[in-house]
Order: C-alpha cells, then structure tokens, then sequence
C-alpha cells in the first residue's frame, strides 16, 4: 500500500452565510486556528459546534493529522475515562488487554471534545495534566504516556458559573480558554436563513433523484424567517428535508415545524384575524356574568393563548392572527405570561 495522499488544508465544509454574525465568526476562526493553543467553543445546540471545531482543524498546522472527536455527555462517568486515556490489560472486568483511548489517537492532530461540562471533576484533573504537560497515564497503569494534542472543547452550557459552584475545574477553564468563541444562533443570522434553506433542499431533492430544484414560496420564506429556530441551523435542515421530502412537486409552500401535530389539525386552515374554536373549550359566554375588569383579562388571556397555540406558538403569526402588530402582542405576553404558559 503507497503512502496516503495529502489532503487540501481546506476540507469542503459545510458552512454557508452571509450575515454579519457569520462572517464575524468566520474571520475568528481563521485568525485563531493556526495558533496552537486550546480553543473553548460556546453556542446553543444545532450552531454547528463540531463543524466549527472541523474547520478550526483544518485551517490549522495540524491539518495533515488526526481529527478526534468525543460527545463527552454520551458517556457515563465511569466510562469516559478509559474512554479518553485507555487502560492497560487487567485494569478492570473485561479489560483484556491494552486499549488505547482518544487522546493517544489524536497524538499529532487535534481532539475535539464536545459537551465538557458533563466532565467528572476527576478527570478533568488528568485532562488539565495533559494540557500543561502533554502525558497521562491509561487507566490501570503507572507508566506515563506523552502526547502532542490540541484540545477544541465545546459546551452549551455556563462554565464560568459551573466553575463557580464548584463543579467545573477553574484552572483547566482557564487553560481551554485561551481563545472563547460564540458561535451566533440562527435568530441572529436571519439574512442566511433563506441561503442554508435553499442549500439543504437543493441538496434533499438531488438525493430523492429529483432533478428539479425546489423552491420555496413566499409564504413558506416568511414562516421560516419569523420563526424562533430554538434548534438553530439542525433543526432548519431537519425542517427544509422533510418538506422537500413530502412535496409531491418542486414547490414547496409548507413547512411542518410540529411532526408530532396530528395531521388533522396540522391542515386546518387558518385566516389572518380569525382563530379556530377548539373543540370542547369552554364559550366567551360566561364572560357576560363576571365583573368587567375580570371578563376583559380572562378574554385577553383566553386569546392570546389559543393564537399562540393556532400558529405554533409564533409570536409574530399570533399578533397577525389578533390583528395587533407584534409590539402590542408582546406588551399583552409580558402582562399575562404566568396564565398564559
């Protein structure tokens, strides 16, 4: 077998914007990457943390090394361990002979460690070893082994106050955070939304063998865009998949941000001003015999809730379907959103 072939510094990635907020982080990676020191990436789920973790590896001078990577809280804590630093043969039931863990398989490239805050205490001390001296020693031996490993950790949740509460390590905080970068959430990246939407169902449809490329109608554009995405760039793809895969014809008009809704309900129609009556809730008739304070803030409170439910909990569908602009709907959430939720 010849020797492998070189790969180009730049893998083809999957990174697509446009906005400010994307650019800007772009350009952090590319100045921090080259530098060989720890990288802390802090973001919401589905910001795409692993692909900025593939990027940062290879725009850096390690790119012709391993690429390792360990989802930390998939692992139970007596696990994650062996998992990271191996273990010799008779180091525990079933340890049959000498394994070798994660950090010795990235020896001369990089290991991405996602979800550190799940880390137990202990062995984040072995880890905070090997960052300040490059060896460790696998579970069940005395003998140190050296390594040359860049560490890329990932977290979404707040170290700074786990390191407080004593839970996370602080000095290994201090040590992985050479450089913090914040990957932006995709409800601040709004001018990419439209850009990564028609990406991934281009790319669905070429996998389905359709050969014409879907489009989005204007309506479906703007839910899309108005929509919260708590599962930020994952969670649009997952949705621009399935509506391409359902779509009997290269239009798409609608995206289902709720598979679990029945359908039924699901294609109920719905008219801006107007909201359905939900079968069995109780009439506005019996406002008339309460006191006018109380009739007008169970109403207010009674509509604002079945908006929210008729448009999927959009506040901005909710306001147009109550025919108020989203700074009253707003202003009325704030007053009622102990009732309301």
């Amino acid at each position: 077998m010849g020797p492998a072939t070189p790969r180009s510094p730049v893998e083809p990635l999957e990174a697509l914007g446009q906005s400010e907020a994307f650019l800007e982080f772009e350009e952090r990676i590319s100045r921090v990457a080259p530098v060989d020191r720890p990288v802390l990436l802090v973001g919401e789920r589905g910001t795409g943390k692993e692909l900025a973790a593939r990027r940062l590896h290879f725009l850096s001078t390690r790119w012709e090394g391993p690429l390792v990577a360990l989802n930390c809280s998939a692992l139970t804590p007596s696990l994650i361990e062996s998992e990271l630093f191996g273990y010799e043969r008779g180091a525990f039931t079933g340890a049959e002979k000498r394994r070798a863990g994660r950090f010795e398989a990235a020896d001369g490239g990089t290991l991405f460690l996602d979800e550190i805050g799940t880390i137990p205490m202990e062995v984040q001390e072995k880890i905070l070893r090997v960052v300040e001296y490059g060896t460790f020693e696998r579970v069940g031996g005395s003998a140190g082994v050296e390594v040359d490993v860049r560490i890329i950790a990932a977290t979404n949740a707040d170290l700074v106050a786990l390191a407080e509460e004593g839970r996370f390590k602080q000095d290994l905080l201090d040590r992985l955070s050479f450089e913090v970068l914040f990957l932006p959430p995709l409800r601040e990246r709004k001018e990419d939304i439209l850009l990564l939407a028609n990406h991934f169902a281009a790319r669905m449809a070429f996998e389905l063998g359709r050969k014409e490329i879907p489009q989005l109608t204007d309506e479906a554009i703007a839910a899309l865009e108005s929509y919260a995405w708590p599962g930020n760039v994952r969670e649009l793809k997952n949705l621009v998949e399935r509506a391409v895969y359902r779509s009997d014809s290269a239009l798409i008009a609608h995206i289902d941000f709720n598979p679990f809704r029945s359908s039924q309900r699901e294609d109920r129609p719905s008219v801006k001003g107007h909201l359905s009556i939900e079968p069995g809730e109780p009439s506005f008739g019996g406002l008339m015999d309460k006191p006018f304070k109380e009739a007008i803030r169970e109403l207010e409170v009674r509509l604002l809730r079945r908006a929210l439910r008729n448009t999927k909990y959009n506040q901005r569908k909710a306001a147009r379907a109550l025919g108020l602009t989203y700074h009253q709907f707003r202003g009325l959430y704030r007053k009622y959103i102990d009732e309301i939720e």
